[in-house]
């Protein structure tokens, strides 16, 4: 869709924050989703271009910024005098930066409409993920240019409470030089927390004289956090001690599948990563879901049972292609074998009679799914959208309590393409530390295009059947919740992660180092 270009265009100066996505302002998100163009700092992650992208129109142009304030304020003002919403995004807060300082100076000296959404510092926002208190006499600021830093009025606030501030890490011999110059106490504490609020946020102790040595391997912008307040990172540290932190987990799903199993990852700190076993195609001979369609509009159904989302998907395209709509479920009752299948059903508008209690299996359901009474239901026919390649229980047992059964083919599942040659290499020689299976299907096609898992990482299955699976192709079941849905599962590995670290934690550093105790590579690097 192209949007309409606006007769007066103006200009937003927006903070990105220190780099995680869920710090955006609401304001920010605000202004983000409506740019025509939005000229981007190379301080701000990729992380956060690729969910600003998400929020972006599919029609909004990005671009680096380029030159000196002079330079980027001419783009900005060439787009807004063009009738255009142009955004610059830039890493932390505008006026954090001297640089945007003059280009907002350039643009108001002009008739141009312009607005400044403040972001979280970088220095500030970094230093609260680390755990790190800026309390007393507090000082935090991103520094550009290192020349113009007071040193002395640094190592005074640092000696009297604590300091954050923004660097790049080949820089930080320079401070180091100019805050012991300045009289601070070379055993003063320090912390240098690379990539904050990311994904690999990393965090290294030492003191003012040793904190060169003790950054080695750090690039890029980091912060450094100087004073009493960075004794209190073993406490109130919380962002790299969360149970799944710094895990590589393989989702064997399509990123769209993989929406909330993903999500609720990401929450316990973990990296995920999808990677589709299988594509879902229309049936080779559609005609039985004609018949099924027309069956449940001329109401010749009891009952329609959904196995999965996609068999969920599969009749509502049906539906819209002939012009249908949730109307025509009247008087047709829903039960879905599992959680995620009725939130897929709910999303249209129905809500389902029956998700089981229990296991959400086919037994599960089997086992709340009352027999045929002629003289309750006088409609004894039930219809079973589902893959081509789904088992027989479900029907056999319905078929066994007196129901009919019209067991209909909605949707094939084919064997997805390979995935890269480096995600190949990854899963077999242990570079993912966990992976989630939520059905046998993605077990099977998982070993077929990419290989098995190594023995090292940690294999989750959703419910017994996949477990059953699993073991057939001889893989090793660490995790499995008691009950058969994704956040269970994704909460259950995160139990899992706890109890290792503990037993991890209370072996001597020799035998921990010769364990057989399967230790994922993020817990193995701490």
């Amino acid at each position: 869709m192209t949007r309409t270009r606006k007769s007066t265009g103006h200009i937003s100066f927006v903070g990105a924050g220190p780099g995680d996505p869920g710090l955006l302002t609401r304001r920010a998100h605000d202004a983000l989703t409506s740019a025509d163009q939005v000229v981007f700092d190379r301080g701000v992650s990729d992380v956060m271009l690729g969910a600003i992208r998400d929020l972006a129109s599919p029609d909004t142009q990005f671009s680096p910024a380029e030159g000196a304030s002079g330079d980027v304020a001419k783009v900005l003002l060439s787009a807004a005098r063009s009738g255009l919403h142009a955004v610059h995004l830039v890493a932390g807060d505008p006026f954090g930066h001297e640089s945007v300082v003059r280009e907002v100076q350039a643009v108001a000296r002009t008739a141009v409409p312009f607005e400044v959404v403040p972001g979280i510092g970088q220095a500030a926002g970094v230093a609260a993920y680390a755990g790190i208190p800026l309390t007393g006499v507090r000082t935090s600021a991103d520094i550009d240019d290192i020349s113009t830093v007071d040193f002395e009025a640094l190592a005074a606030a640092a000696g009297r409470g604590a300091v954050a501030v923004a660097v790049e890490a080949g820089e930080l011999g320079t401070v180091r030089d100019g805050l012991l110059a300045a009289g601070l106490d070379p055993q003063t504490p320090v912390a240098v927390t690379g990539d904050g609020t990311g994904e690999t946020q990393y965090t290294s102790t030492s003191t003012v004289d040793s904190m060169v040595a003790a950054a080695l391997g750090f690039s890029g912008r980091v912060v450094l956090s100087v004073g009493a307040g960075t004794v209190q990172r073993d406490k109130l540290g919380w962002w790299e001690n969360r149970p799944l932190y710094g895990w590589k987990v393989l989702v064997p799903r399509t990123k769209e599948q993989a929406g909330v199993m993903s999500e609720r990852l990401r929450a316990y700190g973990a990296i995920p990563c999808e990677v589709p076993t299988i594509a879902v195609e229309p049936p080779r001979t559609p005609a039985q879901m004609e018949r099924a369609i027309k069956g449940l509009v001329d109401g010749r159904y009891a009952w329609v049972i959904f196995t999965s989302v996609n068999a969920v998907r599969a009749v509502w395209e049906k539906f819209a292609e002939h012009g249908l709509d949730a109307r025509h479920f009247g008087g047709v009752k829903i039960a879905c074998i599992g959680e995620a299948t009725a939130s897929a059903v709910r999303a249209f508008g129905i809500q389902p009679e029956l998700v089981p209690a229990g296991e959400q299996s086919s037994e599960g359901l089997l086992a709340e799914f009352s027999p045929h009474d002629e003289i309750l239901d006088p409609v004894g026919r039930v219809l079973l959208p589902r893959a081509d390649i789904a088992t027989e229980t479900l029907a056999a047992g319905l078929t066994e309590r007196g129901w009919e059964v019209d067991d209909v083919t909605a949707y094939r599942t084919v064997r997805a393409a390979p995935p890269p040659a480096d995600i190949r290499d990854a899963i077999k020689s242990g570079g993912f530390d966990a992976v989630l299976f939520t059905s046998s299907s993605t077990v099977r096609n998982l070993v077929g295009i990419a290989g098995k898992p190594h023995t090292r990482t940690v294999v989750a299955v959703i419910g017994p059947k996949t477990a059953e699976t699993a073991v057939e192709f001889g893989l090793r079941v660490d995790v499995q919740p008691p009950h058969a849905a994704v956040p269970d599962l994704v909460e259950e590995l995160a139990t899992y992660a706890v109890e290792l670290r503990e037993k991890l934690a209370a072996m001597p550093a020799k035998q921990r180092r010769g364990s057989k105790v399967q230790g994922p590579t993020a817990l193995r690097f701490r």
